[in-house]
């Protein structure tokens, strides 16, 4: 079993850090847990309980901006500290106390052009919407089959190189994989 700290730096943390100090500097990174079936949420709410993935989501997008839809914002009930929250809904009326409203993927985006990585963070629409746009898939590939309403998209694994796989054990004994896959350039 292995123990994932905030100030952690090794590993999948330390390798996307590194791609923006060397110049490697994606724009988008899609963040996401998802069960060997695809499922990535059920009810508004995870269908699993992963401490040791939710510290390693807080170690990739301390002090980045955060893109998610408006039902992921309202899952979480609050922003996330220590981040650029940004709200992507088409409600022209939305508010949302701690974060930045966005009318579209593509205006939330725009919003951090100068920023060396942006997250997307949820759900399954702006996933599927950010896929075409995203340089780094940094997932978690949780070993279980479980129900769920929402899936994270389709995408074809050809097209993305496999940088780093960490296998991991919880505490529970779920077995899981931090992951990293950058796009394959043409």
């Amino acid at each position: 079993m292995s123990q994932l700290h905030d100030s952690d730096r090794t590993g999948i943390v330390a390798a996307v850090r590194n791609r923006a100090e060397l110049g490697h500097r994606p724009h988008v990174c899609i963040v996401a847990a998802l069960s060997s079936n695809g499922v990535i949420g059920l009810r508004g709410g995870l269908p699993w309980r992963l401490p040791e993935d939710l510290r390693h989501f807080k170690a990739l997008t301390q002090g980045h901006a955060v893109i998610m839809g408006r039902r992921t914002w309202e899952s979480l009930g609050r922003p996330l500290p220590g981040r650029e929250n940004i709200v992507v809904t088409r409600e022209r009326s939305y508010q949302a106390l701690g974060a930045r409203i966005a009318a579209s993927l593509e205006a939330a985006l725009a919003s951090c052009v100068e920023k060396s990585f942006t997250f997307i963070v949820g759900g399954g629409e702006v996933y599927a919407a950010a896929l075409p746009l995203t340089d780094i898939l940094a997932l978690t590939e949780i070993h279980l089959e479980v129900e769920g309403d929402v899936r994270f998209p389709e995408f074809d694994r050809g097209r993305w190189r496999e940088a780093l796989r960490e296998p991991h054990r919880a505490a529970d004994g779920t077995r899981f994989d931090f992951v990293l896959y950058e796009r394959k350039r043409a």
